[in-house]
């Protein structure tokens, strides 16, 4: 698909990885819908790229339908989905005071990133199915961002590696099920990124984890990301992959 005049919705596009993706998206021609739960960030980022920003939380049905229908106004019906909007938690099963992690942070890391993904994925696709079809029959494009964790998950990464392990076992079924409609469906599994976060991390902490990737030993830079991103939109036989980004990264087991 060539990404020049289409309309994309980028969840968790108002910082990190999502910025970076929103960001490329616009400067190779697409319309962009920056959709995030920060709405002053998101506007930020939608007046720099001639965009739009929309309130969303990826969880609530109501706020997904209200995201869409605003970006629709704006641009059009989307072809394009980028799923990148996530949070991450670090808990033991058993912490040092011997008691069981709270199932509450689990489940809420699993809704997040898994189940929000979905939700709006399901959605988006119900509107891309009404669209004509372009070359080679295809209407739409989806990308979800799983993570390292999926398949290396450290100590304590039990509700993110399930959460975005879930997201890389869903793949495949997804981009069979949607293939009938013409809309490809696949995964990006970065490593380790300087997005806003590891950056807040002491300096030392970063050259440690950017010293653990065999080539390039420095960490990914979001825009290396974005370039993936938008590759995926363009490659038209790519469909149902998990494509890890990390410089051969394994993580070890802490």
């Amino acid at each position: 698909m060539n990404i020049q005049g289409h309309a994309a919705l980028v969840t968790g596009g108002a910082s990190g990885l999502g910025e970076a993706v929103a960001r490329e998206l616009a400067r190779q021609g697409a319309k962009v819908a920056v959709l995030d739960v920060n709405t002053e960030l998101a506007e930020k980022v939608a007046a720099e790229i001639g965009g739009v920003a929309c309130s969303c939380d990826i969880t609530n049905t109501e706020s997904v339908i209200a995201a869409l229908a605003k970006a629709t106004a704006a641009h059009g019906p989307a072809r394009i989905l980028m799923n990148i909007a996530g949070i991450g938690t670090a808990k033991r099963v058993v912490g040092k005071d011997g008691n069981a992690a709270p199932l509450e942070d689990f489940a809420k890391v699993i809704n997040v990133n898994l189940i929000g993904s979905y939700n709006i994925s399901r959605l988006f696709a119900a509107e891309c199915v009404k669209l004509a079809p372009m070359e080679d029959g295809e209407r739409g494009v989806m990308m979800f961002t799983a993570s390292v964790a999926a398949f290396d998950g450290q100590v304590g990464q039990q509700a993110y590696s399930a959460s975005k392990g879930g997201l890389v076992g869903m793949t495949l079924p997804m981009a069979r099920d949607l293939a009938q409609h013409g809309i490809r469906v696949c995964t990006v599994a970065p490593g380790l990124f300087a997005t806003p976060l590891m950056k807040q991390l002491p300096e030392p902490v970063q050259q440690s984890l950017a010293a653990s990737i065999p080539f390039p030993s420095r960490l990914g830079k979001p825009e290396e990301f974005a370039q993936l991103a938008a590759h995926i939109v363009t490659n038209g036989h790519l469909n149902g992959e998990v494509i890890r980004l990390d410089g051969a990264l394994r993580m070890a087991p802490r």
